[in-house]
């Protein structure tokens, strides 16, 4: 059996098997990036998302999730567009 360990990705996020079944959450939190991603995708200011976490997601921690993001759907589309 596989045993799958603690990722950190980057200064803010990590996938912890122990912790939300090693979805990606900030780091000291069981705040999921995806959650706060969603709230980025509908427009919400920064500053109403962190205080919405009660300070336990910065703006640094938002801007590392929403670089992640990107360099993942542009990844992506890489390997799509060489598929093709």
């Amino acid at each position: 059996m596989k045993v799958r360990k603690r990722t950190e990705f980057g200064q803010y996020i990590v996938a912890d098997p122990e912790i939300c079944h090693g979805q990606l959450t900030f780091k000291g939190t069981r705040i999921m990036v995806k959650s706060v991603l969603y709230y980025v995708s509908k427009g919400k200011d920064w500053e109403w998302i962190s205080e919405a976490y009660y300070g336990r997601v910065s703006r640094e921690a938002i801007a590392e999730a929403v670089n992640l993001a990107s360099d993942a759907l542009l990844e992506k589309m890489g390997e799509r567009r060489r598929a093709a």
